[in-house]
């Protein structure tokens, strides 16, 4: 099961694509389904199709979000995650063996949708990461193979 958190600066992100879409969006198509339709057979009219689909998909989005915005809960920053990864930190984390390093964000499985420097709270490294501190060495289990990974560095958007 996923956990429903989200950061606060996700959850804006969500009430803006919610606005987008209820305000801008949403009218256009529907401006254009009506002007499709006035056009008489819609047997064929491919314009007509296309917007009542594009129309549908919109409408599932709108839903889906409303439906997070009720139900997730929002994770703010407080001064007790200092020093300890929480929901939310900014982590650089270094792969010994390997000789490489990633910085990652903690987020919501919402938050992951076209982002490539955030992980889920989930998710396996995520899972060992969480309430470790600078300088910790965690074993990542995965089913592809097992990590060791080192805490170089722990931040958080305040």
């Amino acid at each position: 099961m996923r956990t429903p958190w989200i950061t606060p600066q996700g959850m804006e992100k969500l009430k803006e694509e919610l606005d987008y879409l209820w305000r801008i969006d949403r009218p256009e198509v529907t401006r254009k389904v009506s002007w499709a339709a006035s056009l008489g057979d819609r047997s064929e009219n491919a314009d007509y199709h296309y917007n009542k689909k594009r129309l549908r998909e919109i409408d599932r989005r709108i839903h889906y979000i409303r439906k997070c915005i009720d139900n997730f809960k929002i994770i703010e920053y407080h001064p007790h995650q200092e020093g300890k990864v929480m929901f939310g930190a900014w982590v650089e984390i270094e792969n010994l063996d390997k000789g490489f390093k990633k910085r990652l964000r903690i987020v919501g499985y919402e938050e992951l949708i076209g982002t490539k420097d955030t992980i889920s709270v989930d998710s396996p490294v995520a899972q060992a990461l969480l309430n470790k501190k600078e300088g910790d060495e965690v074993l990542v289990k995965t089913a592809a193979a097992n990590f060791t990974w080192k805490i170089n560095k722990i931040e958080y958007q305040k």
